[in-house]
């Protein structure tokens, strides 16, 4: 057996084993989707579970888009998601710019506390969080969830080290032509960072979308509530039964996020390329 063979065969093999572990990893949202269609299900679930159900209907489908509570959460994640992506992105753009490309005194003793925060969780955050935005009476508003947002570190790391892979030379030639620091941001080195400007989008919306246990503590009014607080509502008051429309609630709340990712994912992959295809590697460093 020759090399092209046997290189022909680990490619095969290694397609095998991709398709095989996709599979498997997609399983729980096929299962999801096809509970979703099995008008049965809100009977009792079925069990064993199944992929294909017995009676396949769109009714509970047909239930959720008619559901004026649902539509009021997709309205509301939807203004809480679209504000907080945009700052959060645009936030973290500058700030990975500054830490890479400025020069300013105490840059790596605050790049170091910017890297810090990402070892402090959530939980020991909420109580002075809610102090917080409770003495300026801004609970049960959308601040509390937009505005804590603001300041991510992982997306400006992920930011610096992208543009440490930019040549300094395209700012040095930006400055000898008099542009300003901002205008040398949007118009030189802004256009060329698509690739992690989409992973970020793309991160940060999860994160917004999904977001459940900070909106659980500032959010009281029905009015207000995501997505994510309606489904754990809703899953309250049926309990086990309804399991039907219960999956179709959930198969349709992912929906924003499968397409964004759909949209998206040329210049995701781009950006990882980016990531690994840097001549003598990339290299993570405080600088």
């Amino acid at each position: 057996m020759n090399q092209n063979s046997i290189d022909k065969m680990t490619e095969i093999i290694k397609f095998v084993l991709l398709l095989v572990f996709g599979i498997l990893l997609m399983m729980p949202f096929i299962w999801m989707v096809s509970v979703g269609f099995d008008r049965t299900a809100n009977i009792t679930m079925p069990f064993p579970p199944r992929l294909i159900p017995e009676e396949v209907a769109s009714f509970n489908y047909g239930i959720v888009f008619e559901n004026g509570r649902l539509i009021q959460s997709y309205i509301n994640s939807g203004i809480v998601t679209v504000f907080s992506v945009s700052l959060q992105v645009g936030a973290s753009l500058l700030a990975g710019y500054a830490f890479s490309k400025g020069d300013f005194k105490f840059k790596r003793l605050l790049f170091i506390l910017v890297l810090c925060t990402l070892m402090i969780p959530m939980e020991p955050r909420l109580i002075p969080l809610y102090t917080l935005f409770n003495s300026f009476n801004l609970l049960n508003t959308f601040w509390p969830l937009i505005l804590p947002t603001v300041i991510n570190g992982l997306l400006i790391f992920l930011c610096k080290q992208f543009f440490d892979q930019l040549p300094t030379t395209l700012r040095e030639a930006a400055q000898i032509d008099g542009a300003s620091e901002f205008r040398i941001f949007f118009k030189v080195y802004l256009p060329l960072a698509g690739p992690i400007a989409a992973t970020m989008v793309i991160l940060s919306f999860i994160w917004s979308w999904n977001d459940f246990m900070w909106p659980l503590v500032v959010l009281n009014n029905q009015e207000l509530h995501t997505v994510p607080l309606y489904l754990a509502s809703f899953s309250l008051e049926n309990g086990t039964s309804l399991g039907g429309l219960t999956m179709a609630l959930a198969t349709v709340s992912i929906l924003p996020i499968v397409v964004l990712y759909l949209f998206l994912q040329r210049y995701i992959i781009q950006s990882i390329a980016l990531s690994g295809g840097v001549k003598g590697g990339n290299k993570w460093v405080i600088r």
